[in-house]
């Protein structure tokens, strides 16, 4: 069994509260850190998980755990095709994890030479290099700002359409301000993933779909991920109505506590550096 710990574990805990005999449901099963510690504490996991590189742990937890563990093998997204009866709670661990990172052979890192690939469902057509090849100069300008923030962007995308880079070192190098590598490959990644929209998407169902008490959890690790998390968050918590008037709707949800990470679990885990946690509880 896996010894993966997620980042600010302890705080989702403290958020969801007594999770015996609930339904959790972990939209990012990834190492399965989150699912075990749910699972141990007496909560049943319904798990997804688009990357297929995870199916081994999947089955792992399914034996030792098994009708306490349910494993779905596509994007969050899909969690419209559950009923609002079939859980209690949702966590989110958003963007990439630290093994898909890890593995070079998946393009992700730029430590490592490899296929610009950069899917994190390899059943899906498009990778990097298609996404250069295929978006116009103007296209791909507005991906790098918009998810990098990178202030020469057209230069840039000018760059890589004419160099059209098909492997990560190829694109590393091609790139002369070394502090635009990193947010160069993050830009990338989150089109090739459509992780905004995912994002956006599912917690749309999510809101129609918990009950009572149920409460929706969310880690998010940059600042894109993180805005649309708290304005989505906010915009579920908002008293309806003229506070002049006498007639005011009581919201539907209420905020949890935020938590960012200690400076011990920093110094232990720095991918937990940039991490926020946020949270929502459906009081009627």
């Amino acid at each position: 069994m896996t010894k993966h710990i997620p980042v600010l574990l302890e705080a989702v805990k403290k958020a969801l509260g007594d999770v015996r005999g609930r339904t959790i449901v972990d939209c990012t099963f990834g190492a399965g850190g989150y699912s075990c510690a749910f699972l141990e504490a007496g909560a049943k996991v319904i798990a997804f998980d688009r990357d297929t590189n995870v199916l081994e742990d999947a089955q792992s937890f399914k034996q030792k755990y098994g009708d306490k563990f349910e494993f779905i093998n596509s994007s969050f997204t899909e969690i419209n095709k559950l009923s609002s009866d079939d859980f209690d709670d949702v966590v989110f661990d958003l963007g990439i994890s630290s093994m898909q990172i890890d593995n070079g052979e998946r393009g992700f890192s730029f430590r490592f030479n490899a296929p610009l690939d950069m899917r994190m469902d390899e059943r899906n057509d498009l990778t990097a290099a298609d996404l250069i090849k295929n978006l116009t100069e103007a296209e791909l300008a507005d991906v790098l700002y918009e998810y990098g923030d990178i202030k020469k962007s057209r230069l840039m995308a000018r760059i890589l359409k004419e160099k059209t880079p098909t492997t990560t070192f190829q694109l590393r190098d091609l790139i002369k301000n070394q502090n635009d590598v990193a947010p160069l490959f993050q830009a990338l990644r989150i089109a090739v993933n459509d992780e905004m929209g995912q994002i956006k998407s599912a917690l749309g169902d999510v809101r129609g779909m918990l009950r009572t008490g149920g409460r929706c959890v969310c880690v998010t690790f940059h600042s894109l991920e993180d805005r649309i998390v708290k304005n989505t968050f906010r915009k579920w918590s908002e008293v309806v109505g003229d506070p002049r008037l006498p007639v005011i709707t009581t919201p539907e949800y209420k905020l949890l506590r935020p938590a960012l990470p200690s400076v011990e679990e920093v110094e232990n885990n720095p991918r937990a550096r940039s991490a926020h946690m946020r949270g929502v509880e459906k009081i009627q």
